[in-house]
């Protein structure tokens, strides 16, 4: 015989009224733990601190899901929501605050409205658009930035922005930036302290670039299935089928490349292409781990929960380890460690990285480098001394009048020791090196 269900006379979650507040906040928030400070306030205070925190959250995908919805169930109410993204279809089996209906809305508006729904008395305000779009005044206003962003570049911008709002004189100006990442079975997570701490760009050499494959190999001996891929996405769309624009979420243009990829591999004996490889090379896809986004998740939010109620020692804290990573791909493990701040860091560091580099090489090659060196990652860099313009990407007049420099060796036009000055459109700090020729 089933059990009768008792009535539930415990107070809504997310109740707006304070008497009627979750109880197990208030058993963390009321009462002191082995790692609280002895001066720490609890109580109302903190409470209501957690409840009024203005919180800034960008990216609202597989991650970005999880973390929003831990936010609003942590004690946050005044969340804000960042997302440039549209929902499509490819998304539903792992965003699950989207449904099919919701295919073509705003990730971030679609998101802000599940999570109100369900948890009563949180406000969510969505913006569809790019973090780029705010100024400063805008990030100002938040206490605490978490970020489940899928691209290395918008990290970047944000970690700089918020750096370069720290002001010495006001402590509020230091924006804690709490940031998670996911890549199959492997994650992270980890506390920015604006100017006290390790930063993004200090870390950059930890998100190297994947290596690009020659096209000789594509064109001519491919060895792997995902040659087979690249050939037909770079190559073969182009020589067959040029005057279409390639849409990576059109199932006719996979099939396509599937199609001309299988083929190929067979032709060298090749095996393993497969429809969800092609889809996942072409359009730069690792799959995603429900678990992975999980377990990441609630990492950010107990780093933002420690952060805005000082119940527990954060991430980042000065002596204490900033770094968490995950490893599920070799059992449930986690381990955090100390990414140390870097005087050479271009964006919280006062000295110039220095760069190794031949001095026969041409200013060509060593614009083309800086996309693939992992301290650097630079698609579209401008550069110069402090005396000459050596080449500018843009505008037109500027890119022709430097030009000419391009086939010129670099011991022709910086002397060793020389310092350089490398910008690049998408982001918003000048990147400084020093010149060291290996002889």
């Amino acid at each position: 015989m089933a059990d009768t269900a008792m009535p539930d006379s415990s107070p809504p979650l997310g109740a707006a009224d304070p008497r009627t507040r979750w109880r197990y906040l208030d058993n963390i928030l009321t009462r002191k733990g082995p790692f609280v400070d002895e001066d720490a306030i609890l109580g109302e205070p903190i409470i209501d601190r957690l409840s009024t925190m203005k919180v800034l959250f960008s990216g609202a995908g597989g991650l970005g899901c999880e973390i929003l919805k831990n936010l609003a169930l942590s004690g946050f109410k005044d969340i804000h929501v960042i997302d440039m993204d549209t929902i499509d279809v490819s998304n539903l089996n792992r965003q699950f605050l989207f449904r099919h209906v919701d295919v073509g809305r705003s990730k971030a508006a679609v998101a802000a409205e599940f999570v109100q729904k369900r948890v009563k008395g949180v406000t969510i305000t969505p913006y569809c658009g790019k973090i780029q779009d705010k100024d400063d005044e805008y990030y100002m206003q938040f206490g605490l930035v978490v970020c489940g962003l899928d691209s290395i570049e918008a990290r970047r911008w944000i970690n700089a922005t918020l750096v370069g709002m720290v002001d010495g004189e006001n402590m509020d100006s230091m924006k804690p930036l709490i940031d998670g990442g996911t890549e199959g079975f492997k994650g992270q997570a980890r506390v920015v302290l604006p100017t006290m701490t390790s930063c993004i760009e200090c870390q950059l050499d930890m998100h190297a670039p994947r290596p690009a494959v020659p096209l000789c190999t594509l064109a001519t001996i491919p060895r792997q299935p995902q040659h087979c891929i690249e050939w037909a996405h770079i190559i073969a769309w182009e020589e067959e089928r040029k005057d279409d624009t390639l849409d990576t979420d059109d199932p006719e243009h996979i099939t396509w490349l599937y199609q001309k990829a299988l083929s190929r591999a067979t032709e060298y004996g090749i095996h393993g292409v497969t429809y969800a490889m092609t889809q996942g090379v072409v359009k730069n896809i690792i799959p995603a781990i429900a678990s992975t986004n999980a377990i990441v998740a609630a990492a950010c939010c107990n780093e933002a929960f420690k952060l805005a109620t000082s119940t527990n020692p954060c991430l980042g804290f000065p002596e204490q380890n900033n770094y968490m990573m995950y490893s599920g791909d070799s059992g449930v493990y986690t381990y955090t460690f100390e990414h140390m701040k870097k005087e050479d860091c271009p964006v919280c560091g006062d000295l110039p990285k220095t760069l190794h580099l031949y001095p026969n090489s041409t200013l060509q090659e060593l614009l083309d480098s800086f996309a693939e060196r992992p301290e650097a990652q630079l698609k579209k860099p401008t550069i110069r001394t402090q005396s000459t313009s050596l080449y500018y990407q843009s505008p037109a007049s500027l890119e022709e009048k430097t030009r000419p420099n391009l086939v010129k060796k670099l011991s022709e036009l910086v002397g060793d020791g020389e310092e350089l000055a490398v910008t690049d459109p998408a982001f918003q700090v000048t990147f400084r090196f020093k010149v060291a020729f290996k002889k």
